[in-house]
């Protein structure tokens, strides 16, 4: 049996050339990536009852896959989005192991009739001003750590920048100046290498300015206790704490989840009923198109109120009961 029947040296070259050098994409996709196909793997090696290093490229059949995705679902109750990210990942795998090996071409054809399942879009979460000023509330700003954790909160607040983002930053990034005809901005790294430029405001840009005075361009923004760059899972941590806190003077945070992308939706939703066009919102928030931006525009129920205000009641008219015979004349028009 040579390399090229075999999934390891493939799935080894999908991770560490493909994801990284040619497609470029984050160390979080990869990760992803990587995720999808530890579960994945083991369950294949079960059911073609061959060790995991001796896996054909062929092992990894339409069938295996769907029984794959039937477990997740039932066994691990992954919800529908996960299991789509899952299959998107398996895809992916098919589609570059077809494009070095013309041999694995009619399987990859098969590994990708295996379809994803459509999911209702959820309404997101977002807050209202007086809950983003309940929590902005929380940090004791008479403290490094307060200072540092209300810099971090307005920050995500006045951005929109996703919690990774926020913990890549970089002082370098900042441009605190804020003398006109200067304005205080950010830039963003954001998700598939793609920098955008955010404004700030001027609280915003005096609290950062506060919070890296004396240290080096290179250093991340935001540092824990120990002085190290605060991770993402740390942003959602703090989060979850002042949240906590502020929910002890204002009870209805505590009725729903609430992290960093919350902040992110609360963002775009206020920029949105400011009058801000879709196309600004979604290049302030580093979408790559209108269709994603979208869900905001369907968000906000105090704005389609304001609309319907402006539009008059229409009477209406009891509608006749159809006769028998009118009964094919209107399931034609239906």
């Amino acid at each position: 049996m040579n390399n090229r029947e075999l999934l390891g040296p493939w799935i080894r070259r999908f991770l560490l050339e493909h994801i990284v050098e040619e497609r470029n994409l984050s160390h979080n996709t990869q990760q992803s990536y990587r995720d999808a196909l530890a579960m994945l793997l083991p369950f294949v090696a079960a059911h073609a009852e061959s060790p995991l290093d001796r896996l054909r490229v062929i092992d990894l059949s339409e069938s295996r896959v769907r029984a794959f995705l039937t477990h997740l679902e039932q066994a691990r109750k992954v919800s529908i989005n996960t299991r789509n990210q899952r299959l998107a990942s398996i895809h992916a795998l098919a589609r570059f192991i077809s494009e070095y090996s013309p041999q694995h071409v009619g399987w990859a054809g098969e590994i990708r009739t295996v379809p994803f399942k459509k999911t209702m879009r959820k309404l997101v979460s977002y807050l209202e001003k007086p809950e983003v000023e309940a929590l902005l509330a929380v940090p004791d700003r008479t403290t490094a750590q307060g200072q540092r954790n209300y810099a971090l909160l307005l920050f995500l607040y006045n951005s929109g920048a996703r919690a990774s983002e926020a913990a890549n930053l970089c002082i370098a990034d900042l441009e605190l100046a804020t003398r006109r005809p200067l304005t205080a901005s950010v830039r963003i790294l954001g998700k598939g290498g793609k920098i955008r430029r955010c404004p700030l405001w001027k609280k915003t840009a005096v609290e950062l300015a506060q919070l890296v005075a004396g240290r080096s361009p290179q250093e991340r923004v935001f540092l824990n206790r120990r002085k190290q760059a605060l991770t993402r899972f740390g942003i959602h941590a703090l989060m979850k704490v002042c949240v906590e806190r502020a929910g002890q003077q204002l009870p209805v945070l505590l009725t729903r989840p609430i992290g960093p992308h919350t902040m992110r939706h609360s963002t775009a939703t206020h920029l949105l009923r400011a009058g801000v066009d879709l196309n600004t919102i979604r290049s302030w928030l580093g979408h790559v198109s209108l269709d994603t931006i979208q869900i905001y525009a369907e968000v906000d129920l105090e704005m389609k109120a304001r609309a319907l205000e402006k539009c008059n009641s229409p009477e209406a008219k009891r509608p006749s009961v159809a006769t028998q015979g009118d009964l094919m004349h209107f399931l034609r028009k239906l």
